[in-house]
């Protein structure tokens, strides 16, 4: 060989560059870290190549049965925790997770479903203050109503917002509201700070029946609308949107 064609081989062989897959291993190897089932059969496929046939065998044995079983442990593992989250209570180790759950399903949710979604959560913080008021927990107390006037707050807001609200979905929700909350107070529980949203169900209020004394109406819904000025005079706002609610399906 002559000089030249030596050099010429040397520069052939700089440019030869190893496969990523054996660099992962080889790697890992020398780092001392366990390299993943999926690297090291990628990297016996570089050595050994297999037909399809056996390419699937050797897939099935490699992988089935350690993530089969992982897999298996980490489903165990999230339907326990989401049903321990459901039944928790604020203060409570899985209550964050019943918490992002309810997020997940606010973001999902329209802008016209919000309103009522909130309310719903409203309901929930309610339950759960009468919850641990009945079963004397004081330690979840004031998680409980920290939780409380942070979801008050977003269902003020998700009122005001949306210009269009389903009445009846609202009445539903501020109604039972109204009948948790007197529970929960009963049992020595002082609540209050539902200021912001009485403003947002005032706001609510005033609006439709300013809509409605546009209108022409029957004597039946003039006896309707003028129960629901006196029940917002009376800051009845959840008695004077049932009111609105029924004069609006009245013929």
């Amino acid at each position: 060989m002559t000089e030249k064609e030596l050099i010429q081989k040397i520069q052939e062989l700089r440019d030869i560059r190893p496969r990523q897959d054996w660099v992962v291993l080889t790697k890992k190897q020398i780092l001392g870290s366990e390299p993943s089932y999926r690297e090291k059969f990628s990297a016996i496929l570089e050595v050994f190549p297999l037909s399809a046939e056996a390419l699937a065998k050797a897939g099935r044995l490699l992988f089935q049965p350690k993530l089969a079983f992982a897999t298996l442990i980490i489903l165990g593992v999230l339907i326990s925790s989401f049903s321990f989250a459901q039944n928790s209570l604020p203060g409570d180790f899985f209550y964050p997770l019943k918490k992002m759950t309810e997020k997940t399903q606010a973001i999902f949710a329209s802008q016209e479903q919000k309103p009522k979604l909130q309310l719903e959560l409203v309901n929930k913080r309610l339950e759960e203050l009468n919850k641990i008021a009945e079963t004397n927990q004081v330690k979840n107390l004031t998680p409980a109503l920290n939780e409380l006037q942070a979801n008050i707050s977003q269902a003020a807001k998700e009122i005001i917002k949306t210009k269009k609200l389903d009445v009846k979905e609202i009445v539903q929700q501020t109604k039972k509201l109204e009948e948790t909350k007197q529970k929960v107070e009963a049992l020595g529980v002082v609540i209050g700070g539902t200021e912001e949203l009485d403003n947002a169900l005032a706001q609510l209020v005033e609006q439709e029946i300013k809509d409605l004394g546009t209108r022409t109406l029957t004597e039946n819904q003039e006896k309707l609308l003028t129960e629901a000025k006196e029940n917002f005079e009376a800051n009845n706002f959840s008695e004077a949107l049932e009111k609105i609610w029924l004069l609006s399906n009245q013929p």
